[in-house]
């Protein structure tokens, strides 16, 4: 029997995949599992039970990522479950900075009573007028779950999408129309489109052409076009809040939509703030708890890890053999043969094993012909660099 825990509210549609050997409490010490949204666990203290946190969302900001993995305690997220909604709301962004369509709406509840409201919306209408997406200039930084339906979908509007990703899957890159420009830079993007809508997580490193911190900042600005509009619906710290400001003042940028309305943001003329919507909608919130749910259950009840972001992707399928023992350790070389020995050494062969690592982690997973037995598990943890093991199965 396993023991689950929402730090919030998650969908019922996906709690209802949870089976019998599932049960959901409340005292989030006792949980192996723990579904999260927006709660922030950084100030957090962790039982010694906690195998894996599922966010039923894309960004884990919120999740001390290096903390739990110093643990053994494997984080999930949810990438592509709530795409479409955000693809959606950037669509709306693109036609909310366009056209001031939140103004016109506005001066309507400014003049509902007047009799004659007709008259006057006609006369003042001209106030609202904007521009049209057809023919114009998209520049979509980022090329995955929301950022390749976006440039298709912004393909069948009428506009000229550029693309920027470096990193682009084999998957992204086949579902991607042929009619879109892949460019190599990001500065390309920055020089060439009339709209440049960022879909990209935070990355702050020192070497510019990963870091995405700031991306949007003095420098890039200045190489954009006069009247460009940008989209961020992403990450709050991927746009420099001064340099926008600037920006907006001298009318190099004509609009700036955040998802991430902050003191600053929220108070400059210019930005449109919307209050973070791009995942909440019905369909986001039911695909993101079904993926967080079976993604917590892959791992309790197999060992295999899908979509983890402080450990590596393991998937051995449904466990066949008597056994099978999970090892997470650190990435040291020499490792897996460490392994082997102490199973040579008590004579229990391993019949099927798979090694993953990522950064400074790995996972082992081993399907074992026989029981696995205290000494066992007591000798792999004397390995050097061993910070968990766990029998999935006995």
């Amino acid at each position: 029997m396993f023991k689950y825990n929402c730090l919030n509210p998650i969908a019922s549609v996906g709690l209802d995949n949870f089976d019998e050997n599932y049960t959901k409490t409340e005292d989030v010490n006792e949980a192996e599992g723990i579904l999260v949204r927006s709660a922030v666990m950084h100030e957090m203290d962790f039982s010694d039970k906690l195998l894996c946190v599922a966010r039923a969302g894309a960004g884990v900001n919120n999740i001390p990522l290096d903390k739990l993995a110093q643990k053994g305690v494997v984080v999930f997220n949810t990438p592509g479950a709530n795409a479409n909604g955000v693809k959606e709301l950037a669509i709306c962004a693109m036609l909310l900075a366009s056209r001031d369509i939140i103004g016109g709406i506005d001066f309507v509840k400014e003049n509902k009573e007047d009799v004659n409201i007709a008259k006057v919306v006609e006369k003042g209408k001209g106030k609202f007028a904007g521009t049209e997406l057809r023919g114009k200039k998209l520049g979509i930084i980022g090329l995955g779950a929301i950022g390749g339906p976006l440039a298709n979908a912004a393909k069948h509007l009428g506009m000229d999408v550029y693309g920027c990703d470096p990193y682009i899957s084999i998957d992204a890159a086949w579902n991607l129309s042929r009619d879109i420009h892949h460019v190599k830079t990001r500065e390309e993007i920055f020089s060439t489109c009339d709209y440049i809508s960022v879909h990209v997580p935070l990355v702050e490193n020192e070497d510019p052409n990963i870091n995405t911190k700031k991306m949007i900042n003095k420098d890039t600005i200045a190489m954009m076009k006069k009247g460009v509009i940008i989209i961020n619906l992403a990450r709050d710290l991927l746009v420099d809040d001064e340099a926008m400001e600037e920006a907006l003042k001298s009318g190099k940028v004509r609009k700036y939509v955040t998802d991430f309305p902050n003191p600053k943001t929220a108070n400059m003329e210019g930005v449109i703030a919307i209050p973070h919507l791009g995942a909440s909608t019905e369909e986001s919130e039911d695909n993101c708890a079904k993926m967080a749910v079976k993604e917590l259950r892959a791992y309790l009840e197999n060992g295999n890890i899908i979509n983890s972001v402080n450990y590596p992707t393991v998937d051995m399928g449904p466990c066949t053999e008597n056994s099978r023992v999970a090892v997470l350790s650190k990435n040291i070389p020499g490792t897996i043969n460490k392994f082997s020995a102490v199973f040579a050494d008590l004579n229990i062969n391993i019949s099927d094993f798979t090694n993953k690592s990522k950064g400074e982690y790995a996972y082992t997973l081993m399907d074992v012909e026989a029981k696995i037995t205290d000494e066992l598990i007591a000798k792999l943890k004397e390995v050097d660099g061993v910070i968990r093991v766990r029998v999935v199965k006995n």
